[in-house]
């Protein structure tokens, strides 16, 4: 009984001290972790969330269990107290990982710090985390690249790194984790390409590596993942066809493949994917036909193959898809017809046809899409009429039908449900009448009607819109007036009425549209006086009112339109003088134009204060008076028409000062004496100059001014003698100067003698020191070996140099003189004396210059990505240079043209614009290099040269006048903007546009100039990219005169996304459609 009794209480008491044991070694870790929480707390610089992370209390007080830190926000423990789980998600932490102990956390299984600011490096420790289960570190700003070590955590279920700074590669430990199912990188900088052992987690089911810069092929081990739903790898660089075992994963629901570089055929194997609901593979370089089996995907909600190179007809298996609820094939080289079958998707919410080459008629089973909201059809080749009942959904928002040839009238059924908010449909041949269903559709906000055969009363079809932003009526038959109705249309913003017939005046009513930033009412009969409530337009940056009838004079009140870009009044019948102050408000205005009306009086001072005003016409009117003096102030002025009128006095020569004036016409007036020493009055033709009483000057079309009189002799006597006597005077001063200063010049070229006596040199920089760069030079190059060379040009071999402080240059060493030739020598002074004097971010920026008795060279800056000309050459490197980039480069060599035409004093022409002198840096920014054949326009130096530039490019009356003006780059540039687009020389194209009858304007398709090897672009991109390729077409115009400034095309370039410029192509130039 003793005994028992004894072993009972030894039991106990061994229970009480093992248990003892456990919670005083549990103290003692949770005390650890504690101390490492607080450590790293302190190493956070806001830690506002942590306010009940405290200090630790003394050990026998923490004994007690008077302080827990599993109690501390965000931490939760296990039975034992030791910490499991840490939840600082949204927490505002800021911060490194660097000062977190993760050896101090032996059992956490849950590690969630994302949507925080942590910066800096994922430590390699991460991986002593041994039981952890997830780890989510999202939506940060961590950086470096990710731990090969997190590879060591083997219970790993879900791996979350997405939206942080990450780079390098995946590592292919990674697939060592055969417990996880979730595996997050997305929105990173990664690089290289998916490792195979990716393949090996079977555990998968979602994957997600978007918007990051991986590339190479597509694996095909993750056809070994059967357990994935979800794979996300849109907005990398992966190229190749897609895997044919992308069709094994049959428990896919969603597949984002798009904006890639992916090409060949879309396998059929992905029939196998019956439970998939969205496909994505938009954006990418996919050719041959639409596979019929993708008909057999039952479960398809969303399918986009759009902007691809998809050809064929579309299968008519898309209409077995009846859960489709959005469709869009757009941007591609479909053909045929629509399939009647489509109109069996009963969902579809949302279809995309446009920009194919689909012909015939819209099914009319497209009646019953009742669930439609948007149909685009747009810029195809469809014909005939719109089937009744399109358009009349009641969820219908936007319909598309632009750029096509149908005909016949619009169906009453437009509109029918009121939910209409985008109808366009220019560009095509409608007929007849607004239905009265669009007349009531308030919910309109964009509309286009332009350039069809539409008919009817203004004023009656048309009803009030609320919510309308944009309405474009121009060029078809409407007549009637302005109705009232419209100042109800408050939320205007573009207005466009143009080449109708409209009559009657201006509503004061206008004077509602406080929103207004475009007004075009040009070419129609309209009637009366500008209305005074024009001046509550104060958002107005665009106003035409050209070509009508208008009377009466100008309103004071137009100074209030601060805003105004752009503002044509001409060929109207105003008349009366213009206000005194016209002009004081207009801080934007680069281009006014009055004429062809019936202003008298005298032109006002304050019109001289429009400083950005690039073109002014006053043709045309009864103006009086002498040329304000004053007029030098418009700096930006390009061209100035004051041809017929009757202006008198003598032409101001402060146009001397207007550097960028290349235009002018004073025709026609009464004006006399002298032509001022200006580029545009000395190169204006004799149009542009006769009709004149007696003007005179060192004018070829002009007779020279005749000898003074005698009274003027009398005071050239008494003006010029004395002076003449004090220029005497200094001229002996300085001769003694001069002969001072050739003394010491003599000592210091005897000097440089014996340098080069001894092989020494002359270099010049304002960046580095001659002899070091020289040496330096000599051997990063091994005295110019072969293998450094990157480019050979007909003056000298450019080599690739990489200095000791690690910076590279290119060098470009000039090729020896022969005993009689001096070209190279030429060039080599010319490249000096032009980079030397720019500063321009578009510009090859040039280090310095050598000559020495053995070698002569200029070093540059070095731009990695090399020519232009290679970019387009190459298959990979053309595809890399996509739109925006190409837009890019086109904006980046305008500017550093126009620089070098009007920034510089004297003007710098350089004459051999071509896609192998402009270079590329990292971010695809173009410089402009080699001035090997450039030529300085001192201010009296003759522009007469022998012919320089590259076959191709050179502008065609070089190869009769010779004579070299800024014009000469402006056709060199649009030949190249055209070579940017197409991605290849245009010969062909120029050929084309030349030989076509002048008198027929000449409907280019973009698809045949845009550069077949990247996707269609967007809408946005798609008209910029227009812009450009009616820019440079202007460009190849033959007549000098005629082509446009650098200046004036670099603004055109700016503001390329607004609707309207003011560079408009000739009616002999092709219109892209």
């Amino acid at each position: 009984m003793v005994a028992s009794t004894f072993k009972k209480i030894f039991t106990l008491l061994s229970f009480f001290l093992f248990v003892h044991h456990v919670v005083l070694s549990s103290n003692v870790a949770s005390a650890r972790e504690a101390t490492a929480l607080l450590k790293w707390k302190n190493t956070l610089s806001n830690k506002t969330c942590l306010h009940t992370w405290t200090s630790l209390p003394n050990a026998s007080t923490y004994s007690n269990g008077s302080t827990d830190p599993c109690t501390w926000f965000g931490i939760s423990c296990n039975p034992a107290g030791s910490v499991v789980r840490m939840n600082l998600t949204s927490s505002g932490l800021q911060g490194t990982l660097l000062g977190f102990s993760f050896l101090s956390f032996p059992n956490l299984a849950y590690l969630d710090l994302s949507e925080n600011t942590l910066f800096g490096n994922i430590p390699r420790q991460i991986s002593n985390l041994s039981k952890l289960i997830y780890l989510d570190l999202s939506v940060n700003l961590l950086s470096g690249k990710i731990p090969p070590e997190i590879g060591h955590l083997s219970l790993l279920a879900k791996l979350i790194l997405s939206k942080n700074r990450l780079e390098g590669h995946i590592p292919s430990s990674l697939g060592n984790l055969r417990n996880l199912t979730i595996l997050y990188v997305s929105r990173n900088n990664l690089s290289g390409s998916i490792p195979e052992e990716t393949g090996r987690l079977n555990s998968l089911t979602q994957l997600s590596l978007y918007k990051n810069s991986l590339e190479g092929f597509i694996p095909t081990s993750l056809g070994n993942l059967r357990n994935l739903t979800i794979l996300y790898l849109w907005k990398n660089k992966f190229s190749g066809s897609i895997p044919e075992e992308i069709g094994r994963l049959d428990s896919l629901v969603e597949l984002s493949l798009f904006q890639n570089r992916l090409e060949d055929h879309i396998p059929t194997s992905l029939e196998n994917l019956r439970n998939l609901i969205i496909l994505y593979l938009s954006e990418n370089n996919l050719s041959g036909s639409i596979p019929k089996e993708i008909g057999r995907l039952n479960s398809l909600t969303e399918l986009d193959l759009s902007l691809n190179r998809l050809e064929g007809h579309i299968p008519t298996s898309l209409g077995n898809l009846r859960n489709l609820t959005t469709l869009y094939i757009y941007q591609n080289q479909l053909s045929g017809s629509i399939p009647k079958e489509l109109g069996h998707l009963n969902s579809l919410t949302y279809l995309a046809l446009d920009k194919n080459q689909l012909q015939g008629p819209i099914p009319h089973s497209f009646a019953n899409l009742s669930n439609l909201q948007e149909l685009h059809l747009r810029d195809n080749r469809l014909s005939g009429p719109i089937p009744q009942g399109i358009g009349g959904s009641m969820n219908m928002k936007s319909l598309q039908l632009s750029r096509n040839q149908f005909t016949g009238s619009l169906p009453e059924s437009i509109c029918h449900g009121g939910s209409l908010q985008n109808f366009s449909i220019f560009n095509n041949g409608f007929r007849g009448q607004v239905p009265q269903s669009l007349k009531n559709c308030t919910s309109l906000k964009r509309v286009f009607l332009n350039g069809n055969q539409l008919t009817g009363d203004i004023s009656q079809v048309f009803g009030a819109y609320p919510n309308l932003t944009i309405i474009d009526l121009s060029h078809n038959n409407f007549y009637g007036k302005i109705s009232s109705k419209w100042g109800q249309c408050l939320k205007l913003g573009t207005l466009k009425m143009s080449g109708n017939n409209i009559s009657g005046s201006i509503p004061p009513e206008i004077g509602n549209w406080i929103q207004l930033h475009v007004l075009d009412l040009s070419l129609n009969h309209i009637v009366g006086e500008i209305p005074k409530e024009l001046r509550k337009l104060t958002s107005l940056e665009k106003l035409w009112l050209n070509g009508n009838h208008l009377s009466g004079s100008i309103l004071v009140e137009f100074d209030s339109l601060s805003n105004l870009e752009f503002l044509d009044i001409s060929s109207n019948k105003l008349c009366k003088s213009l206000p005194r102050n016209f002009g004081n408000g207009f801080s934007k205005l680069y281009h006014l134009n009055l004429s062809h009306n019936n202003f008298s009086e005298e032109l006002p001072i304050s019109l001289m204060s429009l400083f950005q005003l690039s073109k002014l016409d006053l043709s045309y009117n009864s103006l009086i008076g002498e040329i304000p003096s004053e007029s030098s102030k418009m700096q930006s002025l390009e061209v100035l028409n004051l041809s017929h009128n009757h202006l008198s006095g003598v032409i101001p020569t402060t146009f001397q000062e207007m550097h960028g004036l290349l235009h002018v016409d004073v025709s026609y007036n009464e004006l006399h004496g002298l032509i001022p020493n200006s580029k545009a009055f000395l190169d204006a033709p004799l149009e542009a100059l006769q009709g004149n009483k007696g003007l005179c000057g060192n004018v070829k079309v002009m007779p020279p001014c005749k000898h003074l009189s005698k009274r003027g002799h009398k005071v050239v006597f008494v003006i010029i003698f004395p002076l003449l006597g004090s220029l005497l005077v200094l001229f002996v001063f300085f001769q003694v100067l001069l002969i001072l200063q050739r003394r010491k010049k003599d000592q210091h070229l005897q000097l440089e003698q014996s340098d080069k006596d001894e092989g020494g040199f002359l270099f010049v920089s304002s960046t580095f020191d001659g002899r070091k760069m020289y040496e330096e030079i000599m051997r990063a190059t091994e005295a110019f070996n072969e293998i450094y060379c990157i480019g050979k040009g007909g003056y000298g071999i450019t080599y690739k140099a990489k200095l000791s402080s690690g910076d590279m240059v290119a060098v470009k060493k000039l090729h020896q003189l022969l005993d009689n030739e001096k070209r190279s020598q030429k060039a080599f002074l010319n490249e000096i004396k032009a980079l030397t004097k720019i500063r321009h971010r578009n510009i090859v920026k040039l280090h310095g210059f050598c000559s020495h008795a053995r070698h002569s060279f200029l070093v540059y800056e070095y731009l990695e990505m090399g020519s232009l000309a290679r970019m387009l050459e190459n298959e990979e490197d053309a595809k890399e240079l996509e739109w925006s980039k190409r837009l890019n480069v086109v904006k980046g060599v305008a500017y550093a043209l126009s620089y070098m035409h009007h920034d510089c004093s004297p003007p710098i022409i350089h004459r051999d614009i071509k896609s192998n002198n402009i270079l590329l840096d990292s971010q695809f920014e173009a410089h402009v290099s080699d001035f090997g054949t450039a030529k300085i326009l001192e201010p009296d130096s003759s522009n007469w040269t022998s012919l320089a530039g590259t076959y191709g490019y050179i502008a065609p009356e070089l190869a009769y006048t010779m004579k070299i003006t800024e014009k000469c780059d402006v056709y060199s540039f649009g030949v190249l903007a055209l070579e940017v687009i197409m991605g290849k020389y245009p010969g062909d194209f120029i050929s084309s546009v030349k030989s076509s009858n002048p008198s027929i304007e000449m409907s280019i398709q973009l698809k045949d100039v845009f550069d077949q090897r990247l996707p269609f672009p967007m809408p946005q991109v798609e008209v910029e990219l227009i812009r450009v390729a009616e820019i440079a077409t202007e460009c190849l115009n033959d007549l000098p005169e005629s082509r446009p400034t650098m200046h004036m095309i670099s603004k055109v370039l700016v503001a390329a996304q607004a609707p309207n410029c003011s560079l408009q192509l000739e009616p002999s130039k092709p219109s892209f459609k």
